[in-house]
């Protein structure tokens, strides 16, 4: 007898997760033609590529791109790939200069991608056209406040269509600063060995951070009970105030209150005390500018930003920007980046820079957790056949589900279970190649 992928239902408050989804390769081999290939992706941020020359190369949907600044000033999109015998024209993970020259025949393309030289070129015909030899760019490409995105699919919905109600959450990230956003030096990149959407679950889940967080906030409450006493004051117990969102087209978050300073414009212990009177004047500024109410929500809360299908954002005690890769379905690729206002001042950045590495960098105290708990969760997965059920029912009753509750993650597994079916509508176009369809557990295996 077959089963779903997915029991979803209301009527019981019941949703569970067939963990063959986990595990088996025909499922990420779906996910790949039927997601990555027919959805919006995460690419980068434009101020990787701040000034005309820079260039940076990554893998995004399993194919090898360019993200570069032309030297008109335009930023572009390339795929990594020689258009004569198909190398790749950039080997290094970033750089700066004229021309992306592929090694292997030294065919030469400036960075608007046009064929410039190449050796022997008087052997060719007078047919050959070099024209119709430049790079290829995706089939589409498009940016919003900065963030990159790309789709290998032509009759892919509009960006702000499929972002849906995920751009406020954009927005309040941007308007954070008075100029721009940029992405600081420097990458995060690791591997973990557990499947890719175990990562998704863990970045927008409320539930685990008392838990598998224990250390840490241990850390941090008597780090700010340590600063409160400094200062003569008590301090108030810590919580985790706030609520879930479906943000439409699979995107979800968690916004909440939380105990910890944040430098676009809130003090908490163990900042700096000389930072308070600043912080608290660019709160001002911040409310004059766009309300008091979003004022609030820049300055106070804090987010946990799913974007389906690739991107995170953490706007925490810093703005961690993670995307990440399959590339088995026990093994995914991970990247992070810090985004920060251009011009902060010194002591802010510093602070900034602190939190990307103590909380959420690769070698921090939550990142390990996480990973180790993800990839327990991946060898626990080795007897999906005699424990196929993953439960994520919590909070399914709650008129308003909690930050705790796992409304978020079920906004995530409606939208992979109506993409992996192969449905056209899901991304916005029934045009181009034909969705896999993938079999229910026990079906035509």
């Amino acid at each position: 007898m077959e089963q779903p992928f997915i029991v979803d239902d209301p009527s019981t408050d019941t949703f569970r997760i067939n963990r063959r989804a986990m595990v088996d390769p025909e499922v990420l081999a779906a996910e790949r033609a039927n997601i990555f290939d027919r959805t919006w992706l995460y690419l980068g941020h434009e101020s990787e590529v701040a000034q005309p020359g820079d260039y940076v190369s990554r893998t995004v949907g399993g194919r090898a791109l360019v993200l570069c600044r032309d030297h008109d000033g335009t930023v572009r999109v390339w795929l990594n790939t020689c258009t004569h015998r198909g190398a790749t024209v950039c080997r290094e993970t970033k750089g700066h200069g004229r021309f992306l020259t592929c090694f292997y025949h030294a065919w030469s393309f400036d960075l608007a991608g046009n064929l410039t030289t190449l050796p022997d070129a008087e052997a060719y015909g007078p047919g050959f056209d070099k024209a119709a030899l430049a790079l290829k760019a995706p089939p589409r490409v498009d940016t919003y406040r900065g963030f990159v995105f790309v789709s290998y699919n032509p009759a892919v919905i509009p960006l702000v269509d499929h972002l849906a109600g995920a751009r406020d959450y954009l927005d309040l990230v941007c308007e954070q600063s008075d100029t721009t956003m940029a992405i600081l030096p420097g990458t995060q990149e690791y591997s973990i060995e557990a499947n890719w959407k175990l990562l998704v679950e863990n970045s927008i889940d409320g539930y685990h951070a008392m838990s598998t967080h224990a250390t840490y906030m241990d850390y941090l409450i008597t780090a700010m009970r340590k600063a409160a006493e400094a200062l003569g004051e008590k301090l108030a117990p810590p919580s985790l105030d706030g609520h879930a969102h479906d943000l439409g087209n699979g995107h979800a978050v968690i916004e909440y209150t939380a105990p910890w300073a944040r430098p676009t414009a809130r003090w908490a212990g163990p900042l700096d005390p000389a930072l308070r009177e600043p912080l608290a004047a660019r709160r001002a500024e911040l409310a004059e500018r766009y309300g008091e109410e979003r004022a609030r929500r820049i300055c106070e809360t804090s987010r946990n930003l799913f974007i389906f299908p690739n991107l995170i954002v953490n706007d925490i005690m810093a703005v961690t920007v993670r995307a990440f890769e399959p590339v088995t379905p026990g093994l995914m690729h991970v990247r992070a980046w810090e985004l920060a206002p251009v011009g902060e001042p010194a002591a802010l950045h510093e602070v900034r820079l602190d939190n990307f590495l103590t909380f959420l960098g690769p070698g921090g105290l939550a990142t390990p957790d996480d990973v180790e708990a993800l990839e327990c969760c991946q060898r626990g997965f080795t007897s999906w056949r005699e424990l196929p059920w993953s439960d994520i029912s919590r909070g399914m009753a709650q008129e308003r589900p909690g930050i705790t509750d796992e409304l978020q993650m079920r906004v995530f597994w409606r939208r992979w279970n109506q993409m992996i079916g192969g449905d056209p509508a899901a991304a916005g176009g029934g045009e181009g190649e034909t969705p896999v369809r993938l079999h229910a557990v026990g079906g035509g295996r």
